[in-house]
């Protein structure tokens, strides 16, 4: 049964659309090409189209007949055709054509249908008697094709092709139906084994719930897709069927049908740009690649260029990839379609404007990045201070740079400010030369330097991550009126470590002084008190408790 149906279906569409075509010749035979002489004149006068009963047109009536004008002369021809199809007794062998004085009567049982002059032949390139006879042969087959599709017979034909269109719909939306059904009950019974868990590493973009429902939504989406397609082919058939609305289903077919037309040919006529496009896509693809292992064979040391040092290797090349996408677009942009329209152009200078008067600072701190990096002042994990900021480099962007400092704190500055302020880095040469902790502290004039030296030398050597070489020393910075500053100095190569190498040696100077009777102390504290006595605890001196 289905069969039979598709099959009157097929059948359905064309009939509906043979007798549309065979409008369209009649037309095309009438309309013959005129001379190059006479193109001037046709196109300063209307033609007016003589119609059929559906609204087609069969030829078209440019010049005047005695005092009707191209309008009224189209207008009765019309008439009289149309009439002429509802005559159930019509015979072609009484359309004739009679010449009279020079024109040509295309006459119906003595009745004048269509008066052809030599005006008349002249816009269609031809002889009057041959542009009658065309003109009989348009009429007369016009006749024959409304009659027959205007009988009884025919119209009960439409009606049967009509209800075969609707049943065959009706079926096509419930094996739809049905087959969308049986095709979700299939995927949900063996969701187990179609469907895991889409993960990386840690992270799952899509659990296997997710997939099940994503496939189920398809396949609704799916359903509906062919059902409105089935519903919008539906309709042209429908039209197509009765005469009156053919003119209904070739504008439905168009609605869809043109742009897709419009889309194929553009899509034609843009290819030679397509493959300009991926030829410089290619090529640029493989020449950043080969720009990025000649920067990667540099980070290695394995290429050495002298002044170019490794660190800025991986930078440059991002500048280099840089240029080169820009050089990339620059070369595309011209293939773009539509690139040369005038509203592209315009959005492309607002955009311009926008990004030039909104990113000045960021202009400003990506200038700043870029000279940050060849000027080296540091790296990430250096242990650096900029203005009041102190700790380990944990980030270096093209904007911005990224510390965080003793206390866990990540303080994030603009590279600009970085720039236009002084940066003390502890850790650039402290695992060659090492870094040099230095304290100071201040003692009376009664204590032999001497002695002092030796005791914050070894107070020093005793602190944990100081270098025993180089060895540490001590410098007097000042001779004041009542100490003199004792400025002790230390080697280490932990940058990072000095807080708890500054801690440490600051405990180690206090023991090692009261082990050597040094006592440590300010001027102002010496002046308020009793000099008779000394500050340091009995039980630090093991003074016996009977003493």
């Amino acid at each position: 049964m289905m069969r039979i149906l598709s099959i009157g279906l097929i059948w359905l569409a064309f009939l509906a659309f043979d007798s549309e075509a065979r409008a369209v010749t009649f037309h095309q035979e009438t309309s013959a090409s005129p001379s190059d002489e006479q193109k001037v004149e046709i196109a300063e006068r209307r033609g007016f189209p003589v119609l059929g009963s559906s609204g087609d047109t069969l030829f078209l009536v440019y010049s005047r007949f005695g005092s009707m004008t191209p309008d009224d002369r189209a207008k009765r021809i019309t008439q009289r055709v149309n009439n002429l199809a509802e005559n159930d007794r019509y015979s072609s062998d009484s359309l004739k054509i009679e010449e009279v004085e020079g024109s040509f009567d295309l006459t119906y049982n003595e009745q004048i249908i269509i008066t052809i002059t030599a005006s008349d032949a002249k816009y269609y390139d031809a002889e009057p008697l041959e542009l009658a006879q065309r003109s009989r042969e348009i009429i007369d087959s016009y006749v024959l094709t409304y009659q027959k599709e205007n009988t009884l017979q025919a119209w009960a034909i439409r009606l049967g092709l009509t209800i075969a269109a609707l049943l065959t719909a009706i079926a096509i939306f419930f094996l739809v139906q049905k087959g969308a059904s049986k095709m979700i009950d299939w995927v949900t019974n063996r969701r187990n084994v179609l469907f895991k868990n889409l993960a990386y590493r840690s992270y799952t973009y899509l659990t296997e719930e997710q997939e099940l429902n994503l496939v189920l939504q398809l396949i609704r989406i799916f359903k509906w897709f062919v059902i409105l397609v089935i519903l919008y082919l539906l309709l042209p058939v429908l039209f197509s069927i009765f005469p009156m609305s053919r003119d209904w289903s070739e504008a439905i077919l168009e609605l869809v049908l043109r742009p897709i037309r419009n889309v194929l040919h553009s899509t034609w006529v843009y290819l030679p740009n397509l493959f300009s496009i991926l030829v410089i896509i290619i090529f640029m693809r493989y020449l950043i690649r080969f720009t990025k292992f000649v920067f990667k064979e540099i980070e290695a040391e394995k290429l050495e260029i002298n002044g170019f040092h490794s660190d800025w290797a991986m930078p440059t090349y991002n500048i280099v990839r840089f240029l080169l996408f820009a050089f990339t677009l620059i070369l595309v942009f011209p293939y773009l379609p539509g690139s040369d329209s005038e509203i592209f152009k315009g959005v492309t200078v607002f955009v311009g404007i926008l990004f030039s008067l909104g990113s000045s600072t960021a202009v400003t701190n990506m200038i700043a990045g870029l000279v940050i990096t060849y000027m080296r002042p540091f790296k990430p994990g250096d242990r650096i201070k900029i203005a009041d900021v102190s700790g380990d480099v944990i980030e270096k962007t093209l904007l911005v740079t990224r510390i965080k400092t003793i206390k866990n704190e990540i303080i994030t500055i603009p590279n600009a400010s970085v720039l236009n302020g002084n940066t003390v880095n502890y850790s650039q040469q402290a695992e060659h030369q090492g870094l040099i902790l230095h304290t100071t502290i201040t003692l009376g004039y009664d204590l032999s330097w001497r002695k002092v030296h030796l005791t914050l030398i070894n107070a020093a050597l005793a602190t944990e991550f100081v270098e025993q070489e180089p060895k540490p020393y001590v410098l007097q910075t000042s001779l004041d009126d009542f100490y003199v500053s004792y400025q002790l100095n230390a080697y280490t190569r932990q940058a990072s470590k000095q807080a708890l190498v500054y801690s440490e040696l600051h405990k180690n100077i206090q023991d090692f002084c009261r082990d050597a009777d040094i006592e440590i102390m300010s001027p102002h504290y010496r002046a308020n008190r009793d000099g008779s006595d000394i500050t340091i605890p009995a039980k630090d001196l093991n003074i016996g408790e009977g003493s």
